[in-house]
């Protein structure tokens, strides 16, 4: 079985370096143009279900690929940043350097954020769930941080260790075995991307 995490389109905020967290921006044009283009890639996939965060950003995502009445789930929400969302990536490097760093790495919780721990074990309980339910490969239309989070739990890959995802494309997650506990990288940030798109959440 196979687990393809497709980031969101590029929204307004990602063109900004705006951190997102769970606040929601428009896709941008440029967004909509990414997702257009992956639009092919994910129907050649042939996921057998399909499931979205609940949040604007990624409803716009999985109905511009074609699959406007996926189910949302929560889990599959991004990182909450508390009181960082909003900011400007560039202005908190230059404020608050090493907790920008140690937030990046999962070790640092913005005030009123959630903590990696409690994200991480979200998403892996989201992945799980819609596993057991589902015959064949299952395509989740998510976030940046969803992303960094299953490959954590899955691949012991901690966030540290990753570079972020561009918008408007897949990682894919195989898992061999029958008890899905672990799984085998097949493919990060793949697509059809412009070479200038923000990576910022």
């Amino acid at each position: 079985m196979r687990l393809i995490l497709m980031r969101h389109g590029e929204t307004e905020w990602n063109a900004e370096q705006r951190l997102q967290g769970q606040d929601n921006s428009l896709l941008s044009e440029r967004g909509v143009a990414q997702v257009k283009r992956f639009r092919a890639y994910a129907k050649a996939l042939q996921p057998a279900r399909i499931i979205a965060s609940d949040l604007g950003r990624t409803r716009q995502t999985v109905a511009l690929i074609g699959h406007p009445d996926a189910p949302s789930d929560e889990r599959f929400r991004e990182l909450d940043m508390g009181e960082w969302t909003g900011r400007c990536k560039p202005d908190l490097i230059a404020e608050r350097p090493d907790d920008y760093a140690a937030w990046r790495a999962g070790r640092f919780t913005p005030e009123r954020g959630e903590t990696w721990g409690v994200f991480r074990s979200r998403v892996a309980e989201g992945v799980r769930d819609w596993m057991a339910r589902t015959e064949g490969d299952l395509l989740v239309v998510a976030h940046g941080g969803v992303i960094r989070a299953a490959c954590h739990e899955f691949l012991d890959l901690p966030p540290s260790r990753v570079v972020p995802v561009t918008p408007g494309t897949a990682t894919i997650l195989n898992f061999p075995g029958r008890d899905r506990s672990a799984a085998q990288l097949e493919g990060y940030n793949i697509g059809s991307v412009a070479p200038d798109v923000s990576v910022a959440d």
